[in-house]
This record gives structure tokens, C-alpha cells and sequence, in this order.
């Protein structure tokens, strides 16, 4: 749960319901939060933090019911902890995953790499150890949601390498007429690449390009979203012909590629 350091004495305005009115202002709120959390005193502190920054939380104590507020509502992004009754967080985050391309981060108190990669081949965009603070929690909310929105960084252009189509604005891709339904993490990594056509991009490169955080800015994260950008394109895994790797050092666009807009 979060550090005891982030918890505070209930005001006032935390008693009021939850909804999708940023309650300092009384007008709608520009960001809506799902948290999928079933420890209760962990839900509170989290949703009285962003209630006080102006940000409604949508609280979910399992899978199952965060499946139907998801359905039923505007989500921007989803805070989901893995330790939960009945389907665990990986799989409900799996399940999203078939559906939406919501940004989602994981709630998790194993620290190893090999967990977080889990995570990600789940389908998380970023990923925040137990103890957290609620503060930096409420950072990272906020840096998916720009980053999803495009909000982060240079306008970009469209472009267009042969049969793939990328609208940065819309954070779209096709292929082949086809929509590939990439998270933003995802559509940053495959810009990334197909703005560099034809040079080697590190990965250090694609990290900060994707706008990695510090806990999930580990090189072999980065190989985890680019088999996911891979799978979804339909570029062999085993022998590439779009992302190729450049062992060692990162990987390559490999097609060529005109811009437009």
C-alpha cells in the first residue's frame, strides 16, 4: 500500500461521491481514473490523493467489476494491482488488452525484472512497486494519459511506410487497411522506429522515445513491447522483415518510407 508518509487527515471534500466532476472547480473533469484495487485502506489513500489534485477515481474491488465500469464508462487510464480475488491482475489486464488499448499501469510489491516483464508481456504500459507514493503514482497517471493523448513532445507528422500508416495524432497505425490497436507506449515505440527508417535505434533511444519511466526503463522491456508491435504488424518473429534487431544494440526499421502531412 502507499507509504504511511502519504497519508493524510480527511477535508472535507473528501466525504463528497465520486464522479466525473473535477470537485475544486465543479466542472467536468478533463481525466478519469480507474483503480482496480482490492485492499481498502490502499483505494482510499489513492482515491482521496487524486480527488484533492481534481481527478474523479472510478474504484473497482475485482476483475469482473472492472471489466463492466470499462464498458460502461470514458476511462482514461487504469491503476490495476495484481494480487486480486478471483482472476489476478495479469489476467484481468490480458482481457483489457483484447479490447482496448486503455493505458494501464501495474500495482505489484515483487521488485525482480522478471516480474515487471510479466507485466508487460501482459499488456502494462508502466509498472509502480509496493510501497509507492501516492505523489509519484498520481506523475505517472498523468505522463500515460499526455503520452496517449499525444501531448507529449514535437507535433509529429504522419507517416507512411509502404502499407503501414501512422497518424500520431489519433496515435493510429494500419496495415494494410487493417487497424493494429496499439497502446500508446506501442505506437510511440513503432514512430520511433519509422521516423529513423533504415538506422539502428537503441534501445535507450526507443525508451525515452516511448517516454519510459525510470521503473519500467529497462532494455529488456523494450524487447517485450517490440514482440508486441511485431505480433500485431504480423512480422515474423523467428525471421523480421519490418523491425528487424540489431544485436547488441537496438533495432531497425527496415522498409522505406515517405512522409506525409
Amino acid at each position: 500500500m502507499p507509504r504511511s508518509s502519504d497519508t493524510k487527515k480527511k477535508s472535507p471534500k473528501e466525504d463528497k461521491p465520486l464522479n466525473d466532476i473535477d470537485l475544486r472547480t465543479g466542472r467536468p473533469s478533463p481525466l478519469r481514473v480507474l483503480l482496480v484495487e482490492d485492499d481498502d485502506a490502499t483505494a482510499k489513500v489513492v482515491s482521496h490523493y487524486f480527488i484533492e489534485q481534481g481527478v474523479p477515481v472510478v474504484h473497482s474491488v475485482d476483475g469482473p467489476s472492472a471489466l463492466t465500469a470499462l464498458r460502461e464508462r470514458t476511462i482514461d487510464v487504469i491503476v490495476l494491482d495484481i494480487i486480486l480475488p478471483g482472476p489476478d491482475g495479469l489476467e484481468v489486464c490480458r482481457q483489457i488488452r483484447e479490447n482496448s488499448d486503455v493505458p494501464i499501469i501495474l500495482l505489484s510489491a515483487k521488485v525482480s525484472e522478471a516480474d515487471r516483464l510479466i507485466g508487460f508481456e501482459a499488456g502494462a504500459d508502466d509498472y509502480v512497486t509496493k510501497p509507492f507514493s501516492t505523489k509519484e503514482l498520481f506523475s505517472r497517471v498523468v505522463a500515460l494519459v499526455r503520452r496517449a493523448r499525444g501531448q507529449v513532445g514535437p507535433i509529429k507528422r504522419s507517416l507512411v511506410v509502404e502499407d503501414v500508416v501512422l497518424e500520431p495524432g489519433a496515435l493510429r497505425a494500419v496495415r494494410a487497411g487493417r487497424d493494429l490497436n496499439l497502446t500508446s507506449y506501442e505506437f510511440n515505440i513503432l514512430y520511433a522506429l519509422a521516423e529513423r527508417r533504415g538506422r539502428v535505434c537503441t534501445r535507450e533511444a526507443l525508451i525515452e522515445a516511448a517516454g519510459g519511466t525510470a521503473e519500467g526503463a529497462f532494455e529488456r522491456s523494450i524487447d517485450v513491447h517490440v514482440s508486441r508491435v511485431r505480433q500485431k504488424l504480423g512480422d515474423d518473429a523467428r525471421q523480421p522483415q519490418i523491425l528487424k534487431t540489431v544485436r547488441g544494440t537496438g533495432y531497425l526499421f527496415a522498409r522505406p518510407a515517405s512522409e506525409e502531412g
